[in-house]
């Protein structure tokens, strides 16, 4: 096997940590990316890896963690946005829903800007998606922010569906450039997922149900398979995954001229 530098963010907790976890025990270096700075160390510090922080709530810190990884990183072979997660109704500092910002324009932001370094590698971008983005996702190009009518659970969806978009579109632009992309949803998994959030989310992984719930290491798994297979092998490009098998997705994900208009958005509200 051929040792991968694995780029794990959302990676101090939760499916992030046990995929860390699992993919250095396979023998891949894997970079540790989180957002509380004592539980990053804790990670890296038990694997013996190297780490980064960056809170996604503020762009100017994904603009930092960029080059902090161009720097460090020659090659960069697999990049898992992973972080992510569901919050009360905030406006970050950047402007915008704060749902929206960690889970899809944070790592639009940092896909986008490592374009160079991942097309030189060859590399795989992967996206911790969920099946919320078939329930309630209904993305509008042009309230990406849900201004009009927000919810926990549609700000949630449109994010999770933005993630499988974003996958469809990197794919469509880049595969013939060496990209390969895929999305996923770990499973319902007991985490600390939802904890800053509001609405079923919290009440569902914060209450007796989540005892109904897989273990971190089952969800953990389902991004170590991605991050450790053959692209176009092992899964197919541009897919959407659950337990590791080719899931039925939003309508909306079809839809080749949202994914575009929504790279396009993308790009504009993130001031690339």
């Amino acid at each position: 096997m051929t040792p991968k530098t694995i780029v794990i963010t959302g990676a101090s907790d939760g499916i992030g940590a046990g995929a860390a976890r699992q993919l250095h025990d396979i023998g891949h270096r894997v970079v540790i990316v989180g957002r509380s700075p004592e539980k990053t160390e804790a990670v890296a510090a038990a694997l013996g890896v190297p780490f980064h922080i960056a809170d996604f709530a503020d762009l100017s810190q994904v603009r930092t963690l960029v080059q902090d990884l161009l720097d460090a990183y020659p090659r960069i072979d697999v990049l898992a946005n992973n972080a992510g997660g569901t919050f009360t109704q905030r406006t970050t500092v950047d402007g915008h829903d704060l749902t929206m910002q960690v889970n899809h324009f944070a790592p639009f932001l940092l896909t986008t800007q490592l374009l160079d370094r991942l097309i030189e590698s060859d590399a795989a971008v992967i996206q911790t998606s969920s099946v919320a983005h078939r329930a309630w996702g209904d993305i509008d190009v042009e309230d990406l922010d849900n201004q009009r009518k927000w919810s926990a659970q549609k700000s949630y969806g449109d994010a999770k569906l933005a993630n499988v978009l974003f996958t469809k579109e990197l794919d469509r632009r880049y595969r013939n450039q060496g990209i390969s992309a895929a999305a996923f949803h770990p499973g319902a998994i007991a985490t600390n997922f939802a904890s800053e959030g509001s609405g079923p989310f919290r009440f569902a992984y914060h209450s007796i149900f989540s005892k109904l719930f897989e273990g971190v290491d089952a969800g953990a798994s389902r991004l170590t398979w991605l991050a450790d297979g053959e692209p176009g092998v092992t899964w197919e490009h541009g897919g959407y995954y659950a337990k590791n098998a080719l899931a039925k997705t939003n309508p909306q994900v079809d839809d080749a001229e949202l994914a575009q208009k929504l790279w396009e958005r993308s790009e504009t509200l993130v001031g690339v």
